[in-house]
């Protein structure tokens, strides 16, 4: 997970993603295979979302600041100008290159990077014998196996607007990720404003509080949860279309879906 962290934050001048961004409307950058299955990943997330799941929506950060003190909406005119450097379909790659062909434009693993995190290290334990243990990354799980005695991990969705969980679910093998509008937010007016963004329009999802994905691996639970907010009335019918159970809270606190809650809140 260091190992990733290093390569692909944003924060670090001597990241991949950092040598990419440099690069931007100056020359391809040179990129292993580890970086372009990421990539390739991340074009498959960009077509199933019809463009609203994009790795060159980080910009949009520049204007949306969800730390700031007191919290500002950006005006039509921030969230215009960087529009005009978010587009997938822009950035040209080859096999082991690629390059974002506009100064500004900038690519972003955060999207994806922390639940590839949780697999690789999940795989990794399951190659060195353990068989029974999760990685725990935020909220976003990968379970290695049931406990010991066949006993299934018992793991709580947080309710979005309250301390406590909504409900648990017992898992014996696969990923549950949620995603919200509760982590990075901001209240402006009385209305919430989450830090997932819709590539398209440079505006928050607002459909629902958080969806919970369970699936076999932690980078598709985690990115059908996030494509799912961003779809709106067209989630259900996405998730049932991947094959995969969930939970979605929408903007009046009601849940729907097929993930089986051992316990509901009241």
């Amino acid at each position: 997970m260091r190992r990733i962290e290093a390569k692909y934050s944003r924060y670090r001048d001597d990241s991949v993603t950092a040598l990419i961004n440099a690069a931007a409307g100056r020359r391809p950058v040179r990129i292993d295979v580890e970086t372009a299955a990421l990539l390739d990943y991340a074009d498959v997330c960009y077509r199933l979302s019809e463009g609203a799941f994009d790795l060159t929506s980080g910009v949009l950060r520049r204007a949306w600041d969800f730390h700031r003190v007191p919290a500002r909406l950006p005006t039509n005119a921030e969230i215009a100008a960087l529009l005009g450097l978010i587009g997938w379909s822009r950035v040209e790659r080859t096999g082991d290159t690629v390059y974002l062909p506009e100064p500004g434009m900038e690519l972003d693993f955060g999207g994806i990077g922390k639940e590839y995190a949780a697999d690789r290290a999940a795989t990794l334990c399951g190659q060195h014998g353990i068989a029974h243990g999760l990685v725990n990354l935020g909220g976003d799980v990968r379970v290695i196996g049931p406990q010991p005695g066949n006993v299934p991990w018992r793991i709580g969705i947080r309710d979005p607007r309250d301390a406590g969980a909504i409900g648990i679910v017992a898992l014996s093998e696969g990923a549950l990720a949620t995603s919200g509008d509760y982590e990075r937010c901001i209240e402006v007016d009385g209305l919430r404003y989450g830090h997932i963004l819709d590539a398209r329009t440079g505006m928050p999802a607002a459909a629902f509080r958080s969806v919970s994905v369970h699936a076999g691996v932690c980078s598709v639970a985690g990115t059908c949860a996030t494509i799912a907010m961003l779809q709106g009335d067209a989630a259900p019918a996405f998730l049932a279309a991947q094959g995969v159970d969930y939970l979605a809270i929408d903007g009046a606190g009601r849940c729907s879906g097929t993930l089986e809650l051992l316990h509901a809140a009241s």
